[in-house]
């Protein structure tokens, strides 16, 4: 099963002589990384809460095809926001092992404070073949694995009201979903622009269904929904 570690930059040695692609990203996601290929997600907002139970978002980004999340960072708009990425369990902790070509920020706000927040993630992505690999062991007891998968499906958000609907691959079935909302602007979106767009979820037959809803503030930005799917294989 997954697990989730604290947000840090995993750092590996490739071959000498690799050109530069990139010597850093918009944060510090590709620190320590001789070829490197930043990629930065939208501001991320977190939901509102209340009461002791702080509910948490989710956002995936990915590598181009034939590269590996090597680096990781965020940008936070409150101190109080908690990241964590979701990565698998061996050794070492690595590219290749603990991250993929995908990888899963989680994060939850735990200050006192309310009002508007969000956080911006970064990958640093770097050629596949630096990754680490796993060794097959036979066991009377399982080691942990992958029994999930996230799959992640992002759409442009616009003024109107809107559904989307996803759901997993044929030979899987839906164990867990979630949605969060996004937008590409230079700065923190401001609370008139995280109001300007709501989402509705509904799970039903293993389909989910985000009815969404955005207002005339979001002409001329860029918002994105991204529904994520939490898919186990048939047994």
């Amino acid at each position: 099963m997954k697990r989730a570690l604290r947000v840090v930059v995993l750092t590996a040695a490739v071959a000498a002589g690799l050109a530069v692609v990139s010597s850093a990203g918009s944060a510090n996601e590709c620190d320590g990384l001789q070829v490197c290929v930043p990629v930065a997600g939208p501001w991320v907002v977190m939901p509102a809460w209340g009461g002791a139970a702080r509910p948490e978002v989710a956002w995936q980004l990915t590598c181009p095809r034939n590269y590996i999340v090597g680096g990781l960072d965020a940008r936070l708009t409150r101190r109080a926001i908690d990241v964590s990425f979701l990565g698998l369990l061996g050794s070492p902790v690595n590219p290749g092992i603990t991250t993929s070509r995908s990888v899963t920020f989680v994060a939850k706000h735990v200050g006192h404070s309310s009002g508007s927040s969000s956080f911006k993630p970064y990958i640093g992505c770097m050629p596949a073949q630096g990754g680490g690999t796993r060794v097959p062991t036979s066991v009377s007891a399982f080691p942990p694995g992958q029994p999930v998968t996230r799959r992640a499906k992002s759409v442009r958000v616009r003024p109107g009201t809107t559904s989307v609907r996803f759901e997993c691959r044929s030979g899987e079935r839906l164990v867990g979903a979630s949605h969060a909302f996004g937008f590409f602007t230079r700065t923190p979106p401001g609370p008139s622009l995280v109001s300007s767009v709501s989402g509705s979820r509904t799970v039903r037959s293993g389909e989910i269904r985000v009815t969404v809803r955005g207002d005339a503030e979001l002409q001329g930005v860029r918002g994105v929904l991204q529904v994520q799917a939490v898919c186990a294989r048939q047994r």
